[in-house]
Parts: structure tokens; sequence; C-alpha cells
């Protein structure tokens, strides 16, 4: 009597394994926030991690040095700039200082941290956008365009900012009928995804104002969706089936007709959020309300989204932050980690392939999107698209400090800032101002000192414009500058064989 033994996948994450680490790296009395708004409430990268608070009087996050750990005083200062509780917040991915949020009050607000975090609390935002007309839940970064911003609100309104300048260059109000619950971009960041109230599924070309495509019921449930891209092209959705089972279903967006694969997990409420890293193709669900984060491969063969392993712990989860690649711990084979959120603490859980070797991994680690933008916010409005630009992880990766010129993008000319009332009449020659002044201020008595006070005031505004243009110019040239010399580090390395 013989037996089959059944044929193993091969793969390199199988045996990955999660272990929560010991309670004195954890953050204690870190008071959570209770909005019931499904988002992560926190956000990490190699320099901070943030995390969505209870406040008082308005909506306020807590920032912290990566290396935080212990218990969190009640004097610690927060950013504290919005009038309503706070719903998303997600840094930067080509500034480790620069942190998106976006609140109950309608708007979204950019702040620049400081190098080694808060001192004081920080009511004073870099940028506020003002553009949608109810709560704001969603936010989205462009992978590879510096400076370009997504939101989504309870208006069932998608705005796409350009967060140097603070100006809104699309906007679209007509795509989704009802809330929307999730966007997601693709890697080049040509075109997005989203999931919607309506339990559509839509591809849509941002720049355009279109939707390429849509899948009607994408799952049949009633509960909120989420979707995210994956880096071949491909959509992986979570959601619920018409008998209330959480499932996940991938989808190839050249046809939406079918999904690829669709599995159901089991029947707990709570909203599935989609964490993708793609460098590994591993994609972790974590459920709000949850005390497990399952963790699967995406593969080419079938059933393309294999199941490889839960975490369980006793405590179920607020929200999750889970960290850039750029801050893991290479040395211990750490491929991801997750900052957890309970009632009053923040603990950090490591994901790790086991590996008895000290050297670096390449296998494990290839090379990931770094800080320096493949575009500038004009290259992409104009119709470019480029992936991110990669970075080795060889021997760790160290955050640069803070570059503070980020948010200083193209500057607006004169002719778009001197667009109010008063400045339409500014004379743009001051000696013709004169003239026109002596010309016809004679006999008017008192009229014509106000009139040169006036004009006075109107052309120290037009030399503020002036210096501001002159600034936001010199901080392009510099940012111009370093782009050209990482360009040209990377063509001496290919010139001598290193790449």
């Amino acid at each position: 009597m013989s037996f089959r033994r059944g044929v193993v996948r091969q793969s390199k994450f199988r045996h990955v394994f999660a272990q929560a680490w010991k309670a004195e790296h954890c953050l204690d009395d870190v008071r959570v926030s209770r909005v019931t708004w499904d988002g992560p409430l926190c956000a990490a990268n190699p320099k901070f991690i943030a995390v969505v608070i209870e406040a008082g009087g308005g909506g306020a996050f807590l920032v912290f040095p990566l290396a935080k750990s212990g218990r969190v005083d009640q004097n610690t200062p927060t950013v504290c700039g919005h009038a309503a509780p706070v719903l998303d917040v997600q840094w930067c991915p080509h500034d480790d200082n620069v942190i998106a949020s976006a609140s109950e009050d309608c708007t979204v607000k950019i702040w620049q941290i400081p190098d080694g975090g808060l001192t004081s609390p920080l009511s004073e935002a870099v940028v506020t956008l003002e553009g949608h007309s109810k709560r704001v839940g969603i936010l989205a970064w462009h992978p590879s365009a510096l400076n370009i911003l997504l939101t989504a609100g309870c208006d069932n309104v998608v705005c796409v900012w350009d967060v140097g300048t603070g100006e809104l260059i699309y906007q679209l109000s007509d795509a989704h009928p009802d809330l929307i619950y999730s966007v997601s971009w693709n890697r080049e960041g040509n075109i997005l995804c989203t999931t919607c109230k309506d339990k559509a599924l839509r591809v849509i070309d941002p720049r355009r104002g279109t939707v390429l495509k849509v899948r009607e019921k994408a799952h049949e449930g009633t509960r909120p969706m989420r979707a995210v891209f994956l880096a071949d092209g491909k959509i992986l959705t979570t959601g619920f089936s018409r008998m209330s089972e959480r499932q996940l279903a991938l989808w190839d967006t050249k046809d939406l007709s079918e999904p690829m694969v669709t599995q159901e997990m089991d029947t707990s409420n709570g909203v599935l959020l989609p964490f993708y890293d793609p460098d590994t193709n591993m994609v972790y669900l974590c459920g709000k309300g949850d005390c497990t984060i399952r963790y699967f491969e995406v593969t080419d063969e079938s059933p393309f989204v294999h199941f490889l392993s839960l975490y369980s712990s006793k405590e179920p989860q607020r929200g999750a932050g889970f960290l850039s690649k750029r801050g893991v711990d290479v040395n211990k084979c750490e491929i991801a980690r997750f900052y957890k959120l309970h009632e009053r603490k923040v603990e950090p859980i490591s994901m790790t392939v086991p590996r008895k070797s000290d050297l670096f991994q390449g296998d494990l680690y290839p090379d990931t999107a770094g800080l320096e933008p493949a575009l500038l916010a004009e290259d992409w409005i104009a119709g470019q698209d480029a992936p991110p630009i990669l970075v080795s992880l060889s021997g760790g990766y160290t955050a640069p400090p803070s570059k503070c010129g980020t948010l200083r993008g193209r500057p607006k000319l004169l002719s778009q800032t001197n667009t109010s009332p008063t400045s339409t009449t500014a004379p743009t020659n001051p000696m013709a101002g004169e003239m026109e002044s002596e010309g016809l201020g004679h006999g008017r008595g008192g009229r014509d000192v106000d009139g040169g006070i006036e004009r006075v005031k109107k052309e120290e505004d037009q030399l503020s414009d002036i210096l501001t243009e002159v600034r936001a110019l010199r901080a392009l040239v510099l940012a111009q500058g370093h782009r050209i010399d990482v360009l040209e580090r990377q063509l001496a390395r290919i010139e001598d064989g290193e790449v």
C-alpha cells in the first residue's frame, strides 16, 4: 500500500512568523481615538510613528520618534490644528518629515515634523487644503510624483492636489454615487482603483477624470469593501458575501467580469484592512476588532492567493500602522512590521523569515522605493508617468535629515498670485503710478495723500510676492540640483558595471 505525498509549494515566505515585541518596547498610555471611521488610525516610516488620539475640543494626533518606547506622558505635545476629530494620517513617501492629516472638519492639513519629534504642540499647518464639503477620511500620496496627494471624503468626491502650491488640480465629483470606502494608486500612479458603498469596484484615470472600468457587486455583502492595487496591475479586494462571510478576491484589470479567485475566511463583522508589500508580493489583512493578522502571498500560479499563516493575540486591534520597508531591520530578516493599536497601547509586531546566516539576504530584500521622487508634480500633471525610484537595503537604511523644502513646489507666477480685485488695479510700473498720481491727483486735497499711501502699500505687496517667488525658485533649483547629483551617481554606477 503506497501513499502519495502532496506537493508542497516552494516559497521563501512559507515560514514567516509574527512576533510581538516585549512590553518594555511598547508605547503605553496612548489614548487611541474612538472614532467609528474604518481607517488604520496609525502611520509609520523610518523616522516616526503617528497615532490618532482622543482629543477634547478638536482633533489631534501624536508623533513619536520610531525608537520611542515606554510610558507616554500626558503632556506630550500633539499635532492639534484640526477643529474636529482626525480620521486618517499618511506620511509623504518622498520626505519622512512631512505628514498629511484628514479630519471631520472637512479639511486636509500638511505638517512638517522636525527631526527628533515635537518639543511643543504644533497647531500651524504648512498647507491647508479646503475643497471638500463633508468630512475627509481617505488620504493617498502619489507613489512616484512629488507633492501629489489624493483625498476622498463623505461628499463622494475625489480630489487630487499639488500640495507644493496648495492647488486643487483635479476633482472627480460624478464618479461615485455614494460613500467612497477606499482608494489606491497603481505602481506608476497613472490610474487608481476605488471601492464604494454601491458595491462597485472602479478603475479611474484621475487626469482625464474618466472611469475606465466598473465591476458591479464586486462583493455581494453590504458591509464596507477595500481594494489595493498590486505591483503587476492586478487588484486585491476585501469585502463580505451575501451571507456576511468575510472574503478576499483577486481581479485582473483587463477583465473585471469575474474574479481570478475568491476566498471565504470567517463570519466576523470587522472590516478587513489590506496592507500590501510590493517587494515581497505579500498581503496582510488586519480586521478592526480582530485579534488576528492574516498574511498571504500573491503569485502567478493557481490559486494565485496563497494563505501563509496568521498572527493571533488575546487583545483586539483598533487599527494598525504598516512600517515603510525602508524602516525594517534587515539584520534580523524582518520583512514587515506592524504597530498594533490597543485601547491605551501601541504594540510593535515583527514579521520575520527564519534564517541562520548573518549575511544580508538579498532574495528577501529586492530594491525598494526610496525617497527620491521619479517625477515633479508638474511632470505628472503634464502627462508623464514613471515607477518609483528604487534603492538598495544592503547594509541597512539610514533616514536622511529633514529637507525642509519639499513642500515648496513650482512657484506661482505673479500673474496667478495677483488676482485679487486690488492687485488688478495696481500699476505695473511704479513710475507710471507716480505720473498718474501727479497728473490726476492735482486739486484733490487729502485724497492724493491717501492714494499715495495706497500705492506704496500695493508696491510693498508686489515686492513681497516677488520675494516669495524668488525663494520658491531657489528651493526648486536646489531640489533639481540634488536630483541631478543622484542621477549622475546612478549613471556612474552603470558605467562602472555595478548595476
